[in-house]
């Protein structure tokens, strides 16, 4: 059994292994252009909307001022959430080898059909600009792959084919 200070470090390290995020340079500095216009502009927008639905009198039946206030609790949290994310960050691009990692570009023939995808951290994937996350099924399945390998891939209820076509 272990004890007291060995499992609180031990826990420390288990939530620093499970926290890490992976972001390429360009995800990462989305993240951070998001939280500089939060804590800038969107905060003062919020901070008036405070200020002038407190100015109608009673706060207790005013729904102005609660929907403002709801509003700055859910900034507060996406501005944690985001200070988490850089914060744990590690920025991975691709290190010159030919196997599929984060940053790579691919075209893939997805069941027969030609697809390019970008394969990104989790906060970046966005599937209407082809960008997949390394931690989807997909993603998962495709990392260190090599160009012109093949296999099989579960999608909803069927299994089709997937071959790597190019690796950018």
């Amino acid at each position: 059994m272990l004890s007291r200070p060995q499992d609180v470090s031990n826990l420390t390290w288990l939530y620093k292994i499970f926290m890490v995020q992976y972001f390429t340079k360009d995800g990462l500095q989305k993240l951070k252009d998001e939280l500089h216009y939060l804590k800038t502009d969107k905060n003062k927008e919020i901070v008036k909307l405070i200020a002038e639905a407190a100015a109608f009198g009673d706060l207790k039946e005013n729904s102005a001022y609660h929907d403002a206030r709801d509003k700055m609790s859910f900034l507060r949290m996406r501005i944690a959430e985001l200070e988490g994310a850089i914060n744990e960050a590690i920025v991975k691009e691709k290190d010159g080898s030919n196997k599929i990692q984060v940053g790579s570009e691919i075209k893939i023939l997805f069941n027969g059909e030609e697809q390019n995808y970008h394969i990104v951290a989790p906060g970046e994937a966005d599937i209407l600009k082809n960008k997949i996350s390394y931690q989807s099924p997909l993603g998962e399945k495709l990392l260190g792959r090599d160009a012109g390998k093949e296999f099989d891939f579960q999608a909803g209820s069927k299994m089709v084919k997937v071959k790597i076509l190019e690796i950018k």
